[in-house]
Order: C-alpha cells, then sequence, then structure tokens
C-alpha cells in the first residue's frame, strides 16, 4: 500500500470577452444566486469528469428578487424583482449539483461589450436598472 499524499494544482484563465475596461472592476458587490432560477446548457455547465461541479458562466445578466434579496436571471418580464437590470456576473461561480444558493460577485460599474455577453443583450430592452453600466 503506498498513502504518499500527492499533490496537483489546476488553472484557468478567465473568459470574459463582453467585459470592454478594467473600469469598475475594484469595486464589485458580493452577492448571493438563487441556482434554482438559472438553467443547465444556458446559464451554466452541468459537472464533467474533469469538473465535479457546477460552473456559472461570467456575464450573466442579473436581476435581484425583492422578497428574498437573491439574484438570478435578469427577465424583464419577471414580476419578482427581477426585470430591475442590476447588473453582470463577474466571474465564474462553481457550485455544487443540487445547491440552491452560491456566492458571487455583481459587477454594477464599468463598460461592457453587450453583443458579447453570453446568449446576447438587447440594451434596448432595459426599462429600469440599478447599474452604472456603459454599454458599447
Amino acid at each position: 500500500m503506498d498513502i504518499q499524499p500527492i499533490t496537483y494544482s489546476q488553472s484557468a484563465t478567465a473568459d470574459r470577452p463582453w467585459l470592454a475596461s478594467v473600469h469598475g472592476l475594484d469595486t464589485p458587490v458580493t452577492i448571493t444566486l438563487d441556482t434554482t432560477l438559472f438553467t443547465q446548457g444556458t446559464h451554466y455547465a452541468p459537472p464533467s469528469p474533469a469538473q465535479p461541479h457546477n460552473v456559472m458562466h461570467s456575464g450573466i445578466p442579473l436581476g435581484r428578487i425583492t422578497a428574498t434579496g437573491l439574484y438570478g436571471p435578469w427577465d424583464r418580464d419577471s414580476t419578482d424583482g427581477r426585470a430591475t437590470f442590476t447588473g453582470v456576473l463577474l466571474a465564474d461561480v462553481p457550485f455544487a449539483p443540487g445547491s440552491p444558493r452560491a456566492g458571487a460577485a455583481l459587477l454594477w460599474h464599468g463598460v461592457i461589450a453587450a453583443a458579447h455577453i453570453p446568449g446576447g443583450l438587447d440594451v434596448s430592452t432595459i426599462t429600469a436598472s440599478t447599474a452604472q453600466i456603459h454599454f458599447i
């Protein structure tokens, strides 16, 4: 039997083509996501042999749920508070399958290339916003 410890490391490079400037990266807000509102394949990648967690994609437009204070995907037709655009998910978020919550960072102030937001974002449809985002 061999009981020697084995050490390994992984690294990942942030892929944020939607980020048009470093302006605002020093002021993100810590938030909690309601993971039950996000869709696998659209908002996050499921676990794989190389990655044991779900991974939420950065750049997802977010809205705040009034009743809980949690955040979910921005939805202009929502009646739970998410119709107000609050910003975008700043970084990828790994979370355990079945977990209803995940900690994250909200980019609420900065410059974003709307055409590169995952799934796209038509900024003309944003009618209410608490974010200070400049879209290019």
